[in-house]
């Protein structure tokens, strides 16, 4: 592959904590994509419910407030690597208990409700600390090169989570994917516990509601950061489409789809990141991400038109490569331009903009293809998605005016 178009894995030679966290991303990514499907996979099993599974992204919504909020504001004053650890050490405790309920005679839905929200509220506390690490272990010179290789890592992950989910959910059940993703976390775990520890960014006190008042006016000052945020969230809100991947197995009878369907758009973001070297030479980040979300919302109109398994599993595809962009060029005015002693806070506030999005995308196309149909749900969402992502992009002048401050590389 070119090296101009191929992705700079520089920052793991160089950088011995960097590869420790990449190793444990992509283990530990691994476990979680194979659990996301297995999830709304059981509770349409057990209950053949549109809603049901809609309920699933509705439950993340109010405990990621929360524990977003409260987990940026302690990624600003405790050690960020034993933030990771511990938070691990507790995701390795819940699966503890979504494994024993699924190995029951008559598995509990209400109980699935109950593991998907702790399991919301300890990633919240979480997120904000492995999102704001990054510029803590790599030096600014590396930042775009180590972003484009952990989003790779996440979208490896996520290829072969969902996949070998997908495999061992047909052979086995959901059992075996909870156990597989407990065994990811140990090791998960044992790479983060290797890191050096990581200093608060701010002296330790109580943290209070003032820390994070101090965030949101910050925030209010980056109109170009809050055009991310609107970008992104009008880009899940609309156009989600996870929720549907179980009935479109169902529809087509092909539970063979069902793990590639949760997987195309993750090699879409593989392909997106290993030939990622080109984004070095974009200055106009804010109208990459209009357009690639635009292209996202393309995409899933296209599933809601053709009707075969195997092309619908083409436009996720296309749709993964086309959101993945847009993380990148999102995730590089984000490290580049954040102080650190508000970089926890500010990933807090990050993380409910770009995690309620798809909560309630899930919710709201499970009610679409209640209310119409499957495929009208992909094709309404779709439309919506691109054209108010090509509407709101020039209005949000500042992110649509936005140009990198690092020099372009030829």
């Amino acid at each position: 592959m070119p090296r101009r178009i191929r992705v700079d894995t520089g920052p793991l030679r160089s950088h011995t904590d960097f590869r420790r966290l990449f190793i444990a991303n992509l283990v530990t990514g691994l476990g979680s994509g194979a659990t996301y499907i297995a999830l709304p996979y059981q509770v349409a099993d057990l209950t053949g419910s549109y809603l049901q599974v809609g309920v699933i992204g509705a439950l993340e919504f109010l405990p990621l407030v929360v524990f977003g909020l409260y987990g940026g504001v302690l990624a600003d004053r405790v050690d960020r690597r034993r933030m990771i650890l511990v938070t691990e050490v507790v995701f390795s405790g819940l699966l503890i208990l979504l494994l024993v309920n699924s190995l029951l005679d008559r598995p509990a839905v209400w109980a699935i409700y109950v593991m998907t929200v702790l399991f919301v509220m300890v990633g919240g506390l979480q997120r904000p600390s492995l999102d704001a690490v990054l510029p803590r272990i790599v030096p600014p010179d590396d930042l775009a090169s180590a972003g484009a290789v952990q989003s790779m890592a996440r979208s490896i992950s996520n290829v072969a989570g969902p996949a070998v989910g997908g495999v061992i959910i047909s052979l086995g059940g959901v059992s075996w994917v909870y156990a597989l993703d407990l065994a990811t976390f140990v090791v998960s775990a044992t790479m983060v516990a290797r890191m050096k520890p990581i200093a608060p960014s701010r002296e330790s006190s109580q943290p209070s509601i003032d820390e994070i008042r101090e965030a949101i006016t910050y925030l209010r000052s980056r109109r170009d950061i809050v055009g991310t945020y609107v970008i992104d969230l009008l880009a899940m809100v609309l156009a989600f489409p996870y929720a549907l991947f179980p009935f479109v197995a169902k529809e087509f009878d092909a539970a063979w789809s069902l793990g590639f369907l949760y997987a195309a758009p993750a090699v879409g973001s593989a392909l997106a990141s290993v030939t990622s070297h080109w984004t070095k030479r974009v200055v106009h980040h804010g109208r990459a991400i209009v357009y690639a979300a635009a292209l996202w919302g393309a995409a899933v109109a296209v599933a809601g038109l053709v009707r075969s398994p195997v092309w619908i599993i083409g436009c996720m595809l296309l749709a993964g490569a086309a959101d993945m962009v847009s993380g990148l060029f999102r995730m590089l005015i984000w490290n580049l331009t954040i102080p650190d002693d508000v970089r926890g806070r500010m990933a807090g506030l990050e993380l409910i903009s770009y995690a309620i999005g798809p909560s309630i995308g899930d919710l709201r196309s499970t009610t679409v293809a209640r209310l119409t149909s499957l495929p009208a749900s992909f094709v309404i969402g779709g439309v919506a998605c691109s054209g108010s992502c090509l509407a709101a992009g020039p209005a949000l002048r500042e992110l649509w005016n936005f140009e990198s401050a690092v020099e372009a590389t030829p």
